[in-house]
């Protein structure tokens, strides 16, 4: 009938009755030594005591262990959650209500510490934003300058401050282009529209209009054997268009002169299409892969600014394809190459 863990407040005042009544019939037995009496005694302190003892337990502390819970849910009850509260919360010992108690304080504590830690990453992304900004600002700033105090009479040295003004311009326009990008991506305000298309036509046009900016380099590009064969995925074409020009930009950039730069394509297990591009050009050292996705993360800062680029090219990469509920990967090591990959639904 009772249990030791979980007793409710019928149980518990019932219990405490039974000995009560027993103790006090027991007590007018040993006086009066009259079984009838004793039954009467015994019956009418058992109906009293548990009513007293289920009242006391139901109006001041049940009451406080079901105001606990609304405390800690914070939200109005709807009829359902009323009735839950009333028929089985009361039901509830007190061990089971200090275990809830602990499972939310735990919950709420990992809350807490994810908003620091996103207050910390806030706070670090702001940082990093000024100091993008503030780059080609000042170099603007000081180009400007020296052309009014006096460059514009040298036409060929005011021709060359104007046209480094003008790339920091560009760099300018880009960062904040990105920022954009990235902020849309992460509001939802830029939706995923997919489509079924052939993965190569994208990459194919990809790899044409970027051909003219590897010319320097000599890179070359070619699909890995048995990867020519026409894959139709189920993506938002613009995007992984984006995402495709992103990854290669960096293969160029970071690749040596006269590389090379394979695009693999793999039907993997289900329906995903794995799609991945590696080049032989610097690598990155391994401490660094784990951080590659983050923004203005850079493994050589004066190196990277000197290449170009916003330092958001992967950290949106990686929101395009999570935005599509895939996967995006990283394998490179140092001085051999870097292998960017990603995976796409195949056609439905």
């Amino acid at each position: 009938m009772f249990t030791n863990n979980n007793l409710s407040p019928k149980q518990l005042a019932a219990l405490t009755a039974l000995i009560l009544s027993s103790l006090i019939g027991l007590s007018v037995f040993v006086l009066i030594a009259d079984w009838k009496l004793l039954l009467a005694y015994f019956v009418a302190c058992f109906i009293v005591i548990y009513v007293l003892v289920y009242q006391i337990l139901e109006y001041f502390i049940y009451r406080k262990i079901k105001l606990i819970y609304k405390l800690i849910s914070s939200t109005k009850a709807t009829k359902r959650e009323e009735a839950y509260q009333k028929y089985i919360l009361p039901q509830k010992g007190i061990d089971d209500v200090r275990a809830d108690v602990e499972l939310w304080a735990a919950q709420k504590a990992e809350e807490i510490q994810l908003l620091q830690s996103n207050e910390a990453f806030r706070k670090e992304f702001l940082q990093n934003l000024s100091h993008e900004i503030k780059t080609p600002i000042f170099s603007i700033q000081g180009y400007l300058e020296l052309l009014a105090d006096g460059a514009m009479e040298d036409q060929k040295l005011g021709q060359k401050f104007v046209l480094q003004a003008q790339a920091n311009v560009q760099r300018l326009v880009g960062l904040l282009n990105d920022v954009d990008t990235i902020t849309n991506l992460e509001i939802n305000k830029d939706p995923i529209l997919k489509q079924s298309f052939i993965i190569q036509d994208i990459i194919t046009e990809a790899v044409q209009n970027l051909s003219v900016k590897w010319l320097k380099k000599n890179i070359q590009f070619h699909y890995k054997k048995g990867s020519e064969e026409p894959i139709y995925v189920f993506a938002d074409k613009n995007k992984i268009y984006q995402v495709v020009v992103n990854i290669l930009s960096n293969a160029a950039k970071y690749g040596k002169i006269d590389g090379e730069i394979i695009a693999s394509i793999y039907k993997i297990e289900g329906s995903k299409i794995l799609v991945e591009f590696s080049d032989n050009g610097i690598g990155i050292a391994e401490e660094h892969i784990p951080r590659l996705f983050e923004r203005f993360y850079r493994t050589d800062d004066a190196r990277s600014r000197e290449i170009g680029g916003t330092g958001l090219g992967l950290a949106i990469c990686k929101h395009i394809i999570e935005a599509h509920q895939e996967n995006m990967h990283i394998r490179s090591t140092l001085n051999v190459g870097t292998t960017v990959g990603f995976t796409l639904a195949a056609k439905g």
